[in-house]
């Protein structure tokens, strides 16, 4: 007799999870390459055996019930355990990690991290490589949960685990800038948090999925337009859409041909980036992370990684 065990395989995670970000099950048949009477009989035979109702049908979409949420979530950490376990099997043999995944911030520059990625390719090793992009907490959260391998770019947290290792990897200085079209271009100095307060900010979102995440040189009761990254902070305060701190090496081309205007305010701000790695005695670090750490050991390259991203046309 078959059990909720036998049904649960990392195939049919997956495809629930398919189900979900596709938000249909004809779209998610056509990524699967199944025909839907197929999927739909899948499903249907999972929740009998579970005895749960895991989608809600009643719509043209898929939306998960509070057990199919639940399922949901189950599955993406029993999926990255998996993998996780093969990683470290490949470890064992070989020396080379199965998969090294890097999470970086929108702070450091991606052309510099994709020179890296290609001198590492070049080394011809069996581990794939896999890049996440972050932001503030979510960089770090990355690594905590076992997401990611290292992580470039880390803004410290107090109670940090035990196993993470950290290193400075250098100090990012920040200025309030403004378009110079912007209200706040020709406002007397310095502008003060009752001044900052009566004008929009440009926020970059945090992406930890849970937990409140980092809030960083906000006003209370200040409207704010939230971005994905500091190179779309930077987009959106050149046309004005808001003031706010950015790195002052992105911001400095801009600066320097008149585009954006730096305010003095009361209370600058000046950040320490980190990059970070776990280190476990039981699971030592693998040859990748190992190349990774030594690059990375290099002032230079640490230099390079905070430059400013070059914004097309500047």
């Amino acid at each position: 007799m078959q059990t909720p065990r036998d049904w649960l395989t990392p195939d049919t995670l997956h495809m629930l999870q398919t189900i979900e970000h596709q938000g249909s099950f004809a779209a998610a048949a056509r990524a699967l390459h199944l025909v839907p009477s197929a999927l739909t009989y899948r499903v249907r035979q999972l929740e009998d055996a579970l005895d749960v109702l895991l989608f809600d049908r009643s719509a043209r979409q898929a939306r998960p019930t509070a057990a199919g949420k639940e399922l949901l979530r189950e599955a993406g950490r029993l999926l990255e355990d998996i993998d996780s376990v093969a990683n470290r099997v490949k470890r064992v043999a070989t020396g080379w990690e199965g998969v090294l995944t890097v999470a970086m911030d929108s702070i450091v520059s991606r052309s510099v991290v994709m020179d890296l990625c290609a001198g590492f390719l070049a080394l011809g090793a069996t581990t794939r490589l896999r890049l996440r992009h972050e932001t503030l907490s979510g960089t770090l959260a990355a690594l905590t949960s076992g997401q990611a391998d290292l992580a470039l770019g880390v803004v410290l947290e107090p109670g940090l685990q035990t196993d993470i290792r950290h290193e400075v990897l250098g100090s990012v200085p920040f200025v309030y800038a403004v378009a110079r079209h912007h209200p706040l271009a020709q406002a007397p100095e310095p502008l003060t948090d009752a001044t900052l307060a009566q004008h929009r900010a440009v926020a970059v979102a945090d992406s930890v999925s849970r937990g409140g995440g980092l809030t960083v040189g906000l006003q209370g009761g200040q409207d704010v337009f939230t971005v994905p990254d500091m190179p779309s902070k930077l987009e959106a305060q050149l046309r004005g859409l808001g003031g706010g701190f950015l790195p002052e090496s992105l911001a400095r081309a801009s600066i320097d041909s008149g585009l954006l205007v730096v305010k003095q305010v009361l209370s600058p701000r000046t950040s320490s980036a980190h990059y970070a790695w776990r280190d476990n005695p039981q699971a030592p670090a693998g040859l990748a992370l190992k190349w990774w750490l030594a690059q990375l050991a290099s002032a230079t390259t640490r230099e390079a990684l905070l430059r400013p991203v070059q914004r097309i046309g500047a």
